[in-house]
């Protein structure tokens, strides 16, 4: 099933049921306010959503309305907890390459992950706003899962299970104020703004065989200013599989039903199929130039990221975005 939150009921939205093609939706008030609400007792709740979702499917739900991105809020507004990985290694190598360090051996073995930005999300049609094109704006296209309550010390294998729904991200990163941060070692707080989910996020089963062993085989696209970006499959190069992850989140831990778990910016060893980000094709042509020919955003770039299924229908919708210059607090 697909579901998604309206932009009314306060600061985490309405909780929706949208149909399969991303035409129509119901509310879902009478069986959970919120997503967050529905995925605190997903058990119950769930079989429910997916009732509705399938009457809404075959056209047997009255009081369905179109579709309207416009209106919707982030899928989930805010949320408990945000864990992003990097699980693919191509892009972790290149990256780090471009600010002369390399990669520890032990990052083959010990998946990288850092606490990251949940306490709001754009929603997915929202301006990213920031103060400085000097910061060195950067999108990164990411695929995302979302938990119910995992106990701590879970297993790779038992993780599986506790992962409900999928989706994209755009996890913005402001590149120039990176290394000053992570020269502290202490990690990232004002290089990452706030990020922006996908429209809709969906169970596992939408994707019928594309989920395969904890990962999901499709390619992610990325269009940047109107043109393609990069199209990397996110099922291969991918050293950590989504239940590997979710495992390492809860090894010392339990993890809150609601947890969003990333997995890093999705990069394929073939560098013909592009990128998805810019830091990673500034590397890319330093390595084959000896400098960067792109440059980071500017305000009024634009970036698009979108799933399609093998029969080209969009999975998530897409996070369509445009950067904006902040205008200061409003007072």
């Amino acid at each position: 099933m697909k579901l998604a939150s309206l932009k009314k009921g306060g600061r985490d939205g309405t909780l929706i049921v949208v149909d399969r093609d991303l035409k129509s939706f119901v509310e879902a008030g009478d069986i959970a306010a919120t997503l967050q609400a529905a995925l605190d007792d997903w058990q119950q709740k769930s079989p429910l959503l997916a009732e509705v979702y399938q009457a809404l499917c075959t056209g047997d739900l009255a009081g369905s309305r179109s579709l309207e991105v416009s209106e919707l809020a982030s899928p989930l507004p805010r949320a408990y907890q945000f864990v992003d990985g990097s699980a693919y290694l191509a892009h972790v190598e290149r990256v780090r390459r471009a600010r002369g360090a390399e990669m520890p051996p032990s990052f083959l073995d010990d998946p990288l992950m850092y606490q990251a930005v949940s306490d709001g999300f754009l929603a997915p049609r929202e301006d990213v706003v920031v103060a400085s094109e000097e910061s060195g704006i950067d999108f990164e296209s990411e695929v995302i899962v979302v938990t119910d309550d995992v106990p701590m010390g879970v297993s790779e294998q038992d993780a599986l299970a506790h992962i409900q729904l999928i989706g994209l991200i755009n996890d913005v990163s402001l590149r120039n104020l990176i290394p000053n941060e992570l020269g502290k070692g202490f990690g990232f707080v004002i290089s990452k703004p706030r990020s922006a989910l996908s429209p809709v996020l969906v169970t596992p089963d939408e994707l019928g065989d594309a989920w395969a062993e904890a990962k999901v085989n499709l390619p992610l696209l990325t269009h940047y200013n109107g043109a393609l970006f990069g199209q990397p499959e996110c099922g291969v190069d991918m050293q950590f599989s989504f239940a590997r992850l979710v495992a390492h989140a809860a090894t010392t831990r339990p993890l809150a039903a609601g947890c969003i778990v990333g997995s890093g910016t999705i990069a394929n060893q073939d560098e013909s199929v592009g990128a998805s980000c810019l830091a990673e094709k500034r590397v890319l042509e330093i390595v084959a130039n000896g400098k960067a020919s792109t440059p980071f955003m500017s305000f009024g770039d634009t970036i698009k990221i979108e799933m399609l299924d093998r029969e080209g229908r969009s999975i998530f919708g897409s996070i369509d975005q445009t950067i904006v210059r902040y205008g200061g607090p409003e007072k």
